[in-house]
């Protein structure tokens, strides 16, 4: 019988397929975020290291003012086009782009800026967590303090009850389904304002385990038959202005076993577990949703009234 590690490893297979790198470059909002964030993070004359390097894109951002440029890449086909990409740009040479594994490379020399994109919703699938922990610990043992600035600086995560359309042309199937942002999509229903469930500050140790029980207040009444997860990744914080510079992922939604009808003003429990870097489907099995056994009190119209 396989261990979980090597179902997990099928299931997510060695690398991310190039046209969901170059479907990232046409992203305008990753794009226009981490562009931002790198120019702020990256000083004058800066060392930086990216880890997972992909096509190039945002080491050559950090090139613009870097002194120098580390560009990690695993994968051969994306080590050859980002060499290929840096070559076709001003300031590629300050890039050097290294073939090698993420979770082993350390720098030849100390850096400023550690820039590190395996972002997926909820820190998902992709190994963000576990590649800046080991890191961390490569690096102190290295060269010692300080540790680098990490972009993204952390990531905000919640989870929002919601009524989601299964039917497709009268075929009815619950899916996984991802939506943009800031969209009003067809048959999508929030029945609750979103609860944040975790922060992860990457200055600090981060643990890999995730999990919460919480509650939400049902703002309409409906069918709970998915969770929407949220993921903000706070690419830079602008100190000296009091804000962030950050990064909305395309929203997920999850459906739930059993859905629940909830009615305005009840008060929704959920509860779920997973592990950074995990496969949904482990998210998924691990949703619980039901209603509070003590209920919010609700206040009966005045027509209704006793006297």
């Amino acid at each position: 019988m396989r261990n979980e590690s090597e179902i997990e490893s099928s299931y997510l297979g060695q690398f991310i397929p190039v046209h969901y790198h170059h479907n990232m470059l046409m992203d305008q909002n990753r794009m226009h975020g981490f562009k931002s964030a790198i120019h702020y993070a990256v000083k004058p004359g800066a060392k930086v290291l990216e880890l997972g390097g992909g096509t190039g894109v945002l080491s050559w951002f950090a090139a613009a003012a870097a002194s120098k440029v580390y560009c990690v890449e695993y994968n051969p086909d994306m080590v050859r086009e980002a060499r290929k990409n840096m070559a076709l740009n001003p300031n590629g040479n300050k890039v050097e782009v290294i073939h090698a594994d993420a979770f082993d490379y350390l720098p030849p020399e100390p850096i400023d800026v550690v820039i590190c994109e395996m972002i997926h919703v909820g820190m998902l699938r992709e190994k963000q967590v576990q590649v800046i922990e080991s890191f961390k610990q490569r690096y102190l043992e290295r060269f010692g303090g300080p540790l680098p600035v990490f972009l993204p600086e952390a990531v905000l995560m919640a989870v929002q009850p919601m009524q989601l359309e299964y039917d497709f042309e009268g075929f009815h199937s619950p899916i996984v389904q991802f939506h943009q942002t800031h969209v009003i999509h067809p048959g999508v229903v929030e029945l609750a304002a979103p609860a944040v469930y975790s922060l992860l500050d990457f200055s600090q140790p981060t643990d890999t385990t995730i999990a919460w029980e919480g509650e939400c207040v049902a703002e309409r009444s409906g069918t709970v038959n998915g969770l929407r997860f949220i993921t903000k990744n706070i690419l830079a914080i602008v100190q000296e202005e009091g804000r962030t510079i950050d990064w909305l992922n395309h929203y997920m939604s999850l459906p739930v076993a059993t859905p629940l009808e909830v009615k305005a003003g009840d008060v929704i429990q959920l509860g779920f577990a997973y592990r950074a870097g995990g496969s949904i489907p482990s998210l998924e099995a691990s949703i619980r949703v039901s209603l509070a056994e003590d209920m919010v009190p609700k206040v009966l119209p005045n027509n209704t009234r006793h006297a």
